[in-house]
């Protein structure tokens, strides 16, 4: 097998997958220039304002967030992420056997250590 058949090869393999890329970007791009030949030109004031609903706004729309909801929203990914970790291990635990077992009560135990870690630190008050 020469060089340019292998490549050839190669690339029908992973045809597929370049052909899905090539669709999503295609369809991504499609859609922004369809969105910016179809919408209006000179918008109405109304359509600027904060709500469109028709109220009228009595204070500034744009508050800051506190800090303390983007710790509260880094733990909930953080421990989103470990059950992400949980269902693959599930699935093979009668296959790993004892060995897969400890691993992971390590590696659930290193989340209890930085969830007590996060109480104690007052990370999920709420004041």
């Amino acid at each position: 097998m020469t060089g340019s058949e292998a490549l050839l090869e190669y690339l029908t393999k992973f045809f597929p997958i370049f052909l899905f890329i090539f669709v999503a970007l295609a369809f991504g791009v499609m859609t922004l220039l369809v969105s910016h030949f179809v919408q209006p030109r000179y918008p109405e004031p109304e359509k600027l304002s904060t709500y469109e609903c028709g109220a009228e706004p009595f204070s500034d729309a744009r508050m800051p967030f506190p800090v303390r909801y983007y710790i509260f929203a880094m733990l909930f990914v953080i421990f989103d992420i470990e059950v992400i970790f949980l269902y693959p291990w599930a699935v093979v635990f009668t296959k790993i056997g004892v060995i897969g077992l400890i691993e992971m009560m390590i590696f659930i135990g290193l989340f209890i250590v930085a969830y007590v870690y996060a109480w104690r630190k007052g990370a999920l008050e709420w004041d």
